[in-house]
């Protein structure tokens, strides 16, 4: 997908069920340095939801969040 952010890393979590992909993005935002995105593509449901308190609770940044169909894409920015 091509716009003005350019992810760092990317995870695909697609075909992953709660907690996979929230544990994903969390070893995803540890391996990234601060000022960075991580991209994290996923399908379920649930990750929407723990992505989301996962940012608000560790205070990165999500800097965009499409969903289109069952398709979620999340670009987190490391902040600290």
């Amino acid at each position: 997908m091509n716009d003005k952010f350019e992810a760092a890393k990317t995870l695909d979590c697609v075909g992953l069920y709660c907690p996979q992909p929230l544990f994903q993005t969390r070893e995803g935002i540890d391996s990234i340095s601060v000022g960075e995105l991580l991209e994290v593509l996923a399908d379920d449901p649930a990750a929407e939801e723990d992505i989301k308190r996962f940012a608000k609770r560790t205070g990165h940044e999500i800097v965009l969040f499409q969903k289109k169909g069952g398709s979620l894409r999340f670009l987190i920015r490391k902040t600290k």
